[in-house]
């Protein structure tokens, strides 16, 4: 385990994007020197194994593959949340609007990292990601330099119990090129994130794909919170966001969290009140996922 990332700039080496089929540029963590068509047969195939961006003029995206974007930044805003999961995760202002620690698990191309840098000024941030090639990259995607945010090289599945009650929110978005990271897959894990909260903490958990691929997790997670979560829908994907608390705030008081949200909204540049309708939207979710077969 790194304490803390090292920082370094990488030149990419940039490829027309038309050679994948793509508009814009390929930008890779490889040297000029690399045969570019070897580079994109693996990457067409699925083979390449290191995360790369494409980038169109409008967004720098990250992908693991080119079936799944794994980030998107818009160029003239770097620092908006392109994704509507992302702009859901960050409801859980709702519930803590003034963390003073927040635990981050998935850098990609650190959108929620720096969307809190920016929005929580007196917030200190930890991110932990696994791949030190996306740790790489993070000039590329303006992730700021800045002693109140940490990124630490390591597994989750080994950092989260190094600790206990250090932190008001955790997020969890986790993913390699197959998914949810397969280390997750263990009641240790949720147990050790568990006791990473402080007693009024909440873990917000991405779980995307088709249901088969996370519904493991979210039992798991269910159990270990003693049912105190929360499972919202995402609108135009496949994305879906638990919210788990650690002692309290379960069941949600509807009526609170429209108050709450009228007040955030002039203070983020988020919509507040349609993230508190997405949430109600879900209310059912969980009970129709215990009731599968």
């Amino acid at each position: 385990m790194k304490d803390k990332a090292t920082l370094q700039t990488i030149p990419l080496l940039g490829l027309p994007g038309k050679i994948l089929g793509e508009r814009g540029q390929l930008r890779l963590l490889e040297s000029v020197q690399c045969n570019p068509w070897w580079l994109c047969t693996h990457i067409l195939t699925g083979r390449y194994g290191k995360p790369f961006i494409i980038e169109d003029g409008r967004t720098r995206r990250l992908h693991f593959s080119l079936g799944a974007i794994q980030s998107s930044m818009r160029i003239d805003d770097p620092f908006a949340l392109d994704f509507a999961y992302t702009r859901k995760m960050m409801a859980f202002l709702l519930f803590v609007p003034e963390p003073s620690h927040v635990l981050m698990v998935g850098l990609g191309g650190g959108s929620l990292a720096k969307f809190c840098h920016r929005h929580l000024r007196r917030t200190r941030l930890t991110v932990v990601e696994v791949n030190p090639d996306v740790i790489a990259l993070r000039d590329e995607f303006s992730i700021p330099n800045d002693e109140r945010l940490a990124i630490i090289q390591a597994d989750a599945a080994d950092f989260l119990p190094a600790a206990e009650g250090d932190s008001d929110v955790l997020l969890l978005d986790g993913f390699d090129i197959e998914g949810i990271a397969p280390t997750f897959l263990n009641r240790a894990f949720y147990q050790a994130a568990r006791r990473r909260l402080r007693p009024a903490g909440i873990l917000v958990a991405n779980f995307a794909g088709p249901l088969g691929s996370w519904d493991e997790h979210f039992e798991l997670l269910n159990d270990v919170f003693d049912g105190r979560v929360h499972l919202g829908t995402v609108s135009g994907g496949d994305n879906h966001i638990a919210f788990a608390f650690a002692d309290a705030g379960y069941p949600l008081d509807w009526a609170r969290l429209e108050d709450r949200a009228k007040s955030l909204a002039c203070q983020f540049p988020l919509d507040f009140p349609a993230l508190v309708k997405r949430l109600r939207d879900g209310a059912g979710l969980r009970g129709k996922l215990s009731a599968r077969p």
